[in-house]
């Protein structure tokens, strides 16, 4: 019987496509400052490369692609698109969260069937602050992030940490999330329920093994509803 539901943010909750797009055009820019031009092709490549190696960090793992392996001139462009204030402008020119159509409704839904719901995700302290301010923050008993805690995903801690908070075993617990590295390989090594919505950057990440492998794959809220019913109502995941 399961009791609970944790979400990753980036991703399920937050579609981040601008937000994508930002750090794109700025990786790109800091190539451009360095003197170095990159053509459409060669940043699908690199992007391509970093999803399909699991890099842990994607936009690192692209800059040293298109870097040649020039160690030097990876670090600055690291350094230029990573600069303290391109963190707040790229935040303020997409507006803050882009809130996934109908996952509030999904949130609520979930709350009334009498599921805890609880976020692990990799994100800064001050998203909770931003989810509240959308509706969606206060439906969630565990509220602790990587900005709270430190743990990063896919240490399972992170994931052990928000069961602790809520009371229940692993085996008890559906994990929705974005990515096969961070999101559904910790999950199923505990042994929950992973629920993949295939969105963004990571759309295209393949599992490395079988027990790697989503209990569902869903690319949209309503499929994602649907793959969350079989499972509430005792479909084998």
């Amino acid at each position: 019987m399961f009791r609970a539901v944790l979400f990753d943010v980036g991703g399920p909750i937050d579609t981040e496509v601008r937000f994508e797009a930002l750090v794109d055009r700025d990786i790109r820019a800091a190539f451009a400052a360095e003197g170095v031009a990159v053509t459409d092709e060669a940043y699908a490549e690199a992007d391509a490369h970093a999803i399909a190696c699991f890099a842990p960090d994607a936009y690192s793992a692209i800059a040293w692609r298109l870097a040649g392996g020039d160690a030097d001139l990876a670090a600055r462009v690291g350094a230029r698109f990573r600069a303290p204030e391109a963190g707040p402008r790229r935040l303020a020119e997409r507006g803050g969260i882009e809130l996934r159509p109908g996952i509030v409704p999904l949130l609520e839904w979930l709350r009334g069937e009498g599921l805890l719901l609880g976020l692990a995700a990799n994100q800064p302290a001050r998203v909770v602050g931003d989810l509240d301010a959308l509706g969606a923050g206060g439906l969630f008993t565990h509220r602790e992030v990587t900005g709270h805690h430190r743990l990063r995903k896919p240490d399972v801690r992170l994931f052990l940490r928000a069961c602790d908070d809520l009371g229940v075993e692993p085996r008890e617990t559906i994990m929705v999330g974005d990515r096969i590295d961070n999101d559904i390989a910790p999950a199923r090594w505990l042994g929950m329920t992973a629920i993949r919505l295939r969105t963004g950057r990571h759309a295209g990440q393949q599992p490395r093994t079988h027990d790697e492998v989503p209990h569902a794959d869903v690319e949209d809220v309503p499929a994602l509803r649907a793959a969350l019913e079989r499972f509430l109502t005792g479909g084998a995941p």
